[in-house]
């Protein structure tokens, strides 16, 4: 098969084995993307990790300073004298025992899922549904909590989960190839400099493989770590 216009015009933008800067990266990844939709931009990171380990797990939480550019469809978990709070807070789904039934039912049309130390008793035997979706709450995340309102307020900004996967790769959308590069790179370097905070005490040798950007439908684009301040 040939390749398509759009396809050309990216491979002449983008060098296959070339690392780019953050900036360069950035803007790249607006140029090379064809989408008729607004597309997200991701960052794969793979470390230098054995996720196998259980003292080698890389997770967090990361407030992205421009969002990641969606709607996030937020169910609060709660009992009855919690349920004002977090639909102020603006919470999409408030609820308990009805949403349960509704999810073990198989109804997940949901990103994320905030709850309470005292209804996880009844949220816990949903983790054969949520659990592969990557929906468990989770105190970690900030997802089990006491404090709905500030929870919901958070993710409803742009603050997002993520965990390195079983080959050691850390997957996840920093924002729409709509935002303007700065945007990008901001987005991008926060997530960054926040999983360079995570490194296992037990982690030998190089922690920071490799670093590419993305949008939906594009291909890769390197970035050269040594372009990042305090890396």
């Amino acid at each position: 098969m040939g390749i398509t216009k759009n396809q050309k015009k990216a491979n002449e933008l983008v060098e296959a084995d070339k690392e780019y800067s953050i900036d360069e990266a950035a803007d790249l990844v607006k140029k090379i993307t064809f989408t008729k939709f607004d597309a997200s931009v991701d960052i794969d990171i793979r470390l230098g990790v054995d996720p196998r380990k259980a003292d080698q797990m890389v997770r967090g939480v990361v407030a992205l300073p421009n969002g990641i550019g969606k709607e996030v469809r937020v169910l609060v978990l709660c009992t009855p004298d919690k349920e004002e709070e977090a639909k102020a807070a603006g919470a999409d789904h408030v609820g308990l025992d009805d949403y349960i039934t509704k999810i073990e039912g198989g109804w997940t049309d949901i990103d994320v899922i905030i709850t309470m130390p005292t209804v996880m008793a009844k949220v816990g035997r949903l983790g054969r549904v949520l659990g592969p979706r990557g929906l468990m709450p989770n105190p970690k995340s900030g997802t089990v909590t006491m404090d709905i309102a500030q929870a919901v307020t958070d993710v409803k900004a742009g603050k997002i989960d993520f965990k390195v996967d079983k080959t050691g790769i850390i997957h996840t959308s920093i924002g729409k190839v709509s935002f303007d590069p700065q945007k990008i790179k901001e987005n991008a370097l926060e997530m960054i400099l926040t999983v360079s905070k995570l490194k296992p005490a037990s982690a030998k040798g190089t922690y920071f493989k490799s670093i590419s950007i993305s949008s939906t439908m594009s291909k890769g684009i390197a970035i050269d770590k040594n372009s990042i301040a305090g890396l």
